[in-house]
């Protein structure tokens, strides 16, 4: 795709600028990981199915975008089943493995006779639907009491409910990476930050006094996704050199829809789902101006008017774009937010 397929007027074409770079960003990921994680670990496991799933169905896209000429790529469908399809995954693994448990009420207390911490659990290891809710203290969310009203039936409806939600985070997140994934350097330099905040919440998620400092549950085993995404964000900083401006190489699908599910996954492993329109609010805010766009300008039409929130969307283009070239191509077109490029 180039500066003028967005007819964006001001910008070098970036015409034979290699894309589908996003495969050196997996390579780079899965051969860390393989090296360095624990390969049994349950959690690992998730990280790496979802790399290489999400992975082949961006390459998908990718492949017939380049080598079938076809602008349109894989129809969108086929995109959401594959999302849809890594969530189901995910969210079944987390309910059914005896691996995927929680500890809350963790305690510790200083051994005066050895001067050394000693933890102590006040609960055992259980399966739990419960999440965290930012900002508040006591914070758990559990989903089964969203369903309290199904009696003794709410514990099997909170897990329903857990892998619903876990399907539309991963769709959600990974699509605004792919929005989001529109100039220089922006997919790779948001996403590395963002990998860097899911890294710091994984290690206090994982180790039993900062679990217990914080008032957090313990995971057990979600130290593995430290290790994962201190790898996953080495993988975007190298990759960010090349693709800083003057861009030499593009991720293509096969980064921008691997590197949110990504995020999306190890968010929903520690319990910090709620947590992601914070730490993703770039890749929220590209979703929802794209949404309300369209929404709008369908409105319009129904009244025989053609109009538009912002310039262009994803929003960064609204940034980017002149509104005299909007008019050119629309000459009717009336436009609500009219900041210059």
């Amino acid at each position: 795709e180039t500066i003028r397929d967005l007819g964006l007027e001001g910008q070098m074409s970036k015409k034979g600028t290699p894309t589908m770079g996003g495969i050196i960003i997996l390579l780079s990921i899965l051969v860390a990981n393989l090296c360095f994680g624990v390969l049994h670990n349950v959690y690992m496991i998730l990280m790496l199915i979802t790399t290489i799933w999400l992975g082949a169905l961006g390459f998908a896209d990718d492949y017939i975008k380049v080598f079938k000429k076809n602008k349109e790529g894989l129809h969108g469908k086929f995109k959401i089943v594959g999302q849809v399809g890594i969530g189901l995954i995910v969210g079944l693994t987390l309910y059914f493995s005896p691996d995927a448990v929680i500890r809350e009420n963790v305690s510790t207390n200083f051994d005066r006779d050895t001067y050394t911490e000693v933890v102590e659990y006040s609960s055992e290891e259980i399966k739990s639907t419960k999440t965290t809710i930012p900002f508040f203290k006591n914070n758990n969310l559990d989903y089964a009491d969203l369903v309290g009203f199904m009696g003794e039936h709410a514990q099997t409806a909170g897990w329903i409910l857990f892998v619903l939600v876990t399907i539309f985070v991963v769709t959600a997140v990974s699509n605004g990476a792919n929005l989001n994934d529109g100039m220089d350097g922006m997919a790779a330099g948001n996403s590395s930050i963002m990998g860097v905040a899911i890294g710091i919440l994984a290690y206090v998620s994982s180790n039993a006094v900062m679990a217990d400092y914080l008032n957090i549950m313990f995971i057990p085993g979600s130290e593995e996704v430290v290790v994962f995404m201190c790898a996953f964000v080495g993988a975007l900083i190298g990759f960010l050199w090349y693709n800083s401006y003057p861009a030499q190489i593009f991720m293509g699908d096969t980064g921008s829809l691997t590197i949110g599910g990504i995020i999306a996954v190890s968010a929903v492993i520690i319990h910090k789902e709620l947590l992601l329109p914070v730490i993703c609010g770039v890749f929220l805010w590209e979703s929802v101006s794209v949404i309300l766009q369209r929404f709008y300008y369908k409105m319009g039409k129904r009244k025989g008017v053609s109009q538009r929130i912002w310039k262009r969307t994803p929003i960064h283009d609204h940034y980017r774009t002149s509104l005299s070239l909007v008019q050119k191509n629309d000459p009717g077109c009336k436009v609500m937010f009219k900041g210059s490029s």
